[in-house]
């Protein structure tokens, strides 16, 4: 069994609570900068992408001054190689999608990333997920359809919710395959700060040069535009994600997990006072659904494990 650090508990609910507040401004800040920025579509979708994992790239620089690389297999590297492509992939899929759909959709939808993993470890590994693990994926796919089918009043920004709805579910798979390639990447030998550092590092060089192909430049935006730019790299990935591997080393993974599952509540939530987006009634019903089978599908899932993985706490 994995030995937990002891800390208070009031403290561990604090600092859980600081994420899951952290990581639900991550869609706030994309829009906000889409809104500064008069600018919506793939091309600053992928600037604000590279923003974001080259600002968190920076603030691991550190980290490769420390790791000894000639210890560590080449394969390893290859798997965390792999992994930041498919992280570079996935940022890029699901902030995207905040230009064509809902955020409430949005962040609820990408959030089935644990279902795709038990999915993909099915297909990958062979693990044949539990009969709670398959409940649960039943009845987030019937959230799926619900939200699919959902017709939503919406701000102006949600001009395409299909075409939104099918790149966070993009979003969703890319980031299952980033957490698997990290498992394999760590099983081989590789430390946890190694293998962020390389995935971190590869998907900022993806994405760096991928807006000047789309017209989009990287100077000229108004000094809002890289205030929320750098809020993104700084709140929901340093603050949010930071919260989640310290609260996973003192407590229950699960609990940590399932926390999780409050971003899309309360990223809705500030869309409504921000944007005043109004989810549909179908909406909100296809969202409890996928959120109850993620729940189920998760408790499931980390029951038969011994001990679990810090990195796979978390979505991106």
């Amino acid at each position: 069994m994995k030995t937990l650090n002891k800390s208070p508990h009031w403290l561990v609910i604090a600092i859980v609570f600081l994420g899951v507040v952290a990581i639900s401004t991550g869609s706030i800040f994309v829009r906000l900068a889409i809104d500064a920025a008069g600018l919506r579509g793939v091309g600053f979708s992928l600037l604000i992408s590279a923003s974001r994992l080259s600002i968190a790239a920076l603030l691991l620089t550190p980290t490769w001054g420390r790791v000894s690389w000639r210890t560590y297999k080449r394969e390893a590297i290859f798997y965390a190689i792999g992994a930041g492509i498919c992280l570079a992939t996935h940022f890029s899929v699901w902030i995207t999608s905040l230009s064509y759909t809902s955020i409430a959709a949005s962040t609820t939808i990408v959030t089935t990333s644990s279902i795709w993993v038990a999915v993909l470890s099915w297909l990958w590994w062979h693990e044949r997920p539990g009969k709670a693990t398959i409940l649960g994926m039943t009845i987030a796919l019937s959230g799926g359809m619900i939200i699919g089918l959902a017709d939503t009043k919406l701000s102006t920004v949600a001009s395409n919710p299909i075409a939104g709805n099918i790149l966070a579910l993009m979003g969703a798979i890319t980031a299952a395959l980033y957490l698997m390639l990290g498992r394999e990447a760590q099983q081989r030998g590789l430390s946890l700060s190694a293998y962020i550092a390389i995935a971190y590092t590869v998907g900022a060089m993806i994405l760096l040069p991928l807006p000047l192909l789309w017209g989009v430049n990287y100077t000229g935006h108004s000094a809002t535009v890289y205030f929320y730019l750098i809020l993104m790299g700084l709140v929901p990935q340093l603050i949010g994600h930071t919260s989640f591997n310290w609260a996973v080393n003192r407590t229950s993974p699960t609990l940590v997990t399932l926390a999780i599952l409050l971003e899309p509540v309360a990223a809705s939530f500030l869309g409504y006072l921000l944007f005043a987006e109004v989810p549909s009634r179908r909406l909100i019903l296809g969202a409890i659904v996928i959120l109850t089978g993620v729940a189920i599908a998760t408790r499931g899932n980390n029951a038969s494990k011994t001990e679990s993985n810090p990195q796979e706490t978390a979505t991106p």
